[in-house]
């Protein structure tokens, strides 16, 4: 928290120390530069009679001021009038001979409240507000009715829109209510603090970003414990109050003050009496601690002193000024106008922009890292709008919350904890109950003592959601109007709440959308994230996001604007530059595919000549295998997104090509690190040659998109076809490949994590030639049992080779358990053997399924575990432990039942009993499979069965 009202300071990540000095090219009409011309000023500016802050500044952590640096003055405070919440009387409106100083503390209510009655109550002929004068033109805007807050205002430097900053403002914040009673009384209003041109610019003397001011706006960035202020001014008031907690007292004193209902009408000399109480309290402060660790506040005092005096000459001393109740001693302080000009003097300057924006209440919030944040901005702007029993209020909007998420909250409830919440605030000794009284009465009553829903009412109400509105005619870059354009007609509406949207890329709307949401991802504007989808399907016509905006994304697209001046055009130009810069395959690759997902046509040319000059140069494996599964991936996306992908089909099979050809001698020499890698590569190759010999092209869209429709992938080749493919997983010694996630033996597909699997035998043509295709899987087929036959690659590759062809039928069961019964051969070191388990059945490729179903290749590993010396078992029980704690609670369960049981006797069955464990059978049961049958086939392939079409 700060006293200062919302002051500059750099965006999180915003370059300060090497910004280029320019001059402002435009100046803002109205603003008044460093220097402004004073002439007929006085040299000596008279002393200004105070009528001081309804509020103090705030800072993380710093030293309690001794009770003697401050007379009673916290006692005189407490004792102030209540701030009246109508209108003074107008025969009550004094005529001012000096400039009024309301000192405040930014977004309180009450100061909000206190502000409005002194301004009623005064009448002044100008308010001035501490702000960026650059916003003096934006200023009308604020009675727009579009404008809704919480907005904040936006400046950044035109050359590097990166360094920018935010002065954010609420419905409660006492300078947003002076902006707005002064337009709707048609007094002038002008911000008088160090404008953005130099504030932007400024840097300490040793180079570094400058300080942050409390009041500084919005940041990510953890405050740096040097520049920590070193007096908190409300903790010192509230100790010498007697109050441990400063936020309590500042809220018994300001914010929970309301006049009695009885009260008779107050006199302007009480709605100004909390401001003069407070700036004594100040001036002591200011006494005893002088900047108070901010040595940046004497620029711009002096600037705004400088700014004051001007008022006065045009305006008399009619004038009000709303600032930090930290700087009003300052303002009040007698100085000349030389020394105040030397302040100034040599003052870097940038060229900034200045415009609205929306804000939100979490961004308010003290957590965040904003300096004069809140700790509940929800609650504040509740007790603001509240015009009256804010409790009872407070308490149905809890209750509703909860009614929402079907929770049992009665009227009752809502009615027991009001009574609790009063009856606790009078035993603290509190005028009102505050937020704590309130949690604690929701918790009993509503919540039953439990803290689990109390997070969502400090998420959703305390803290809340709060998305402000800025009106169209705000000044904006031509790509933010673009971008705003396009959210309007796409029906995407920017919201503070995180939300989840699923979207169907056959409706051109939900095409739209997706392509928005990736063109952004590609300019760094991160307004959506992909997520896991809400529906089970596996094709590629369904996307699911995650959607949340979050102000600084206003920043992020100024940043953008270099680029074009509408999103697809700045998405064009900036995929081509980081396709000429990129340096690694992989990059270029990743790119090809943001390009197809964005639907960024133009720039594909020159992403595609890109890759082919990276593919061609590079020679590395590993790099090679990374760069893959992208391109694979890739190739689908011209079924439901109409994009030609043809170019990128060659490409795609040189590299597999190269792959063959490279990747057996780099399977040599590794160590268990290195291994593993390389296994995760050899699963995506092994999944994007499937695609590839699949041929998931333009001519099977319609197939895929019309069996996937409502359901899983369900366009793989049929039970019995005898073709496998490289997503799926056959029982085991079966010849016939099953679709993907559906194999009978329930070993899974073999693919790695990046990549998905093939939603649809091709049926019509191929980007890449039948005979091509069928010679790139034999090739790999045969890279694979080289792999899997040789001694000097590690156990690890070894066993995923083996397993790789298992699965797609390249190895039958019998050699299966061969490879494996040498690798677990008495002469295999167990640190070896173990690898191979690993990589046969590791990872969650169904390894544990396969055991359970194929009892020899069980009876191996058991062989070979209970044969491993007592001496070397706790070096390769780490490797055990991680490849079985990968299976599944049921797998594992089953397995120890095997375990357990022991190999089956030879003449199980024999004689029609079962001798197996509980839950297994002595035989296949072919009556019972064949009632199977029809469903799997209405599941997978949306046809009916054999036997059902013949008749």
């Amino acid at each position: 928290m700060s006293d200062r009202t919302v002051s500059e300071e750099p965006v999180a990540g915003a370059p300060v120390a090497d910004m280029p000095v320019t001059e402002v090219a435009v100046p803002v009409t109205g603003v008044p530069g460093a220097e402004p011309p004073v002439a007929e000023t006085p040299d000596t500016a008279a002393p200004v009679p105070v009528a001081p802050a309804t509020a103090v500044p705030v800072s993380a952590a710093e030293a309690p001021v001794p009770a003697t640096a401050v007379p009673a003055t916290a006692a005189r405070v407490s004792e102030a009038p209540a701030v009246p919440t109508t209108d003074v009387p107008a025969t009550a409106v004094p005529v001012l001979d000096a400039p009024l100083l309301l000192g405040v503390r930014h977004h309180g209510p009450g100061s909000a409240r206190a502000v409005r009655a002194a301004l009623d109550a005064a009448r002044p002929a100008a308010v001035l507000i501490e702000g960026p004068p650059e916003g003096d033109a934006l200023l009308p805007l604020a009675a727009d009715p579009q404008m809704r807050p919480p907005v904040a205002l936006l400046a950044h430097a035109v050359d590097d829109p990166g360094r920018a900053a935010f002065w954010p403002l609420a419905e409660f914040s006492p300078e947003w209510v002076a902006i707005r009673w002064a337009l709707a009384h048609g007094v002038p209003v002008r911000f008088i603090d160090l404008p953005a041109t130099h504030s932007l610019a400024l840097k300490e003397p040793h180079g570094e970003e400058a300080a942050p001011a409390p009041g500084a706006p919005a940041d990510e960035a953890p405050a740096d414990p040097a520049l920590t202020p070193a007096v908190d001014p409300i903790r010192a008031l509230a100790e010498t109050a007697g109050y441990d907690d400063p936020e309590r007292w500042w809220e018994d004193v300001v914010e929970h003050r309301s006049p009695a209902a009885d009260a008779t009408p107050r006199t302007a000399a009480d709605a100004l009496a909390p401001f003069a109480a407070l700036a004594e309290a100040m001036t002591a402060l200011r006494e005893a601690y002088g900047d108070g660790g901010h040595p940046r506040d004497a620029v711009r005092e002096a600037y705004m002193r400088i700014q004051l005096r001007t008022a006065r000459k045009e305006f008399g001393d009619g004038v009000a000024v709303v600032c930090g109740a930290w700087h009003v001693p300052a303002l009040a302080t007698r100085t000349t106008l030389a020394a105040d000009r030397a302040l100034l003097k040599g003052l870097p300057k940038v060229k900034t922009e200045m415009t609205w924006v929306p804000w939100t209440h979490r961004r308010l919030a003290r957590h965040s890292g904003y300096g004069a944040g809140i700790d509940s901005p929800g609650w504040y702007g509740h007790l603001f709008a509240a015009a009256d029993r804010p409790i009872e209020r407070w308490m149905t909007k809890v209750a509703g919350l909860l009614r929402e998420e079907d929770r049992s909250v009665s009227t009752a409830h809502v009615i027991e904890a009001v009574r609790l919440a009063e009856t606790l605030a009078a035993m603290r000794g509190r005028p009102l109950a505050g937020l704590g009284e309130t949690t604690d009465a929701v918790r009993a009553v509503m919540c039953e003592g439990s803290d689990v829903p109390l997070a969502l009412i400090q998420d959703r109400l305390v803290v809340g959601e709060t998305l402000g509105e800025v009106p169209d005619s705000a000044p904006a870059v031509p790509l933010q109007r673009d971008l705003t354009r396009t959210q309007r007609t796409l029906r995407l509406k920017p919201e503070a709440l995180e939300r989840q949207i699923d979207l169907d890329l056959r409706k051109e709307t939900d095409a739209a959308r997706s392509r928005l949401l990736y063109r952004l991802r590609l300019l760094g504007i991160g307004w959506g994230e992909p997520a896991e989808g809400r529906s089970r399907s596996t094709g590629t016509f369904r996307e699911s996001w995650r959607l949340r905006w979050e102000p600084e994304l206003h920043v992020r697209v100024a940043e953008a604007g270099v680029w074009g001046t509408t999103v697809e055009s700045a998405a064009t130009a900036k995929a081509e530059s980081q396709a000429l810069a990129a340096t690694a395959l992989s990059e270029v690759t990743a790119l090809a595919e943001h390009c197809l997902l964005a639907g960024l046509a133009d720039a594909l040319p020159v992403v595609m000549k890109a890759l082919a000059d990276r593919a061609a140069l590079d020679a590395d494996v590993g790099h090679l295998a990374d760069a893959l599964p992208a391109l694979a991936r890739s190739l689908r996306y011209g079924d439901v997104r109409a994009t030609d992908t043809a170019a990128l089909s060659e490409v795609a099979a040189g590299l597999a090509e190269r792959i063959c050809v490279g990747l057996p001698p780099a399977c040599t020499g590794l160590d268990a690190d290195g291994a593993e890698a390389l296994r995760r590569q050899i699963d995506g190759v092994h999944s994007a040659i499937g695609l590839l010999a699949a041929g998931v092209g333009p001519a099977a869209a319609d197939t895929a998109a019309s069996t996937e429709a409502d359901g899983p992938s369900a366009g793989a080749t049929p039970s019995g076809a005898g073709t496998a493919t490289s997503a799926g997983a056959t029982p085991s010694g079966a010849g016939t490949a099953t679709p993907a996630g559906a194999t009978p033996s329930g070993a899974s597909t073999a693919t790695s994590a990046e990549a998905a699997p093939a939603e649809a035998t091709p049926t019509g043509a191929t980007p890449v030639e039948a005979a091509s295709t069928d010679g790139l899987r034999d090739r790999w087929s045969a890279v694979l049992r080289k792999l899997a036959g040789r001694d000097t690659v590690a156990g690890l590759i070894r066993g995923r080779g083996t397993r790789l062809l298992l699965d797609d039928g390249g190895l039958t069961e019998d050699e299966a358990a061969r490879l494996m019964g040498l690798a677990l051969s008495p002469g295999t070191p167990p640190t070896d053997a173990a690898a191979w388990i690993e990589g046969f059945v590791g990872g969650a490729s169904g390894g544990g399924m396969l055991l359970v179903h194929d009892e020899r290749l069980l009876a191996l590993v058991d062989t070979w575990l209970t044969g491993v010396p007592a001496d070397t078992f706790t070096d390769v029980l780490p490797l055990l432990r991680r490849t079985f704690s990968a299976f599944e609670p049921g797998v594992r369960r089953t397995l120890g039942e095997l375990a357990r049981r022991g190999p089956a006797p030879e003449h199980a069955g024999s004689d029609g009993t079962d001798h197996g464990c509980p839950g297994f059978g002595p035989g296949l049961d072919t009556d019972r499979a064949d009632a199977v049958e029809p469903v799997l086939h209405l599941l997978l392939a949306g046809a009916p069965a054999p036997s059902e079409a013949s008749a």
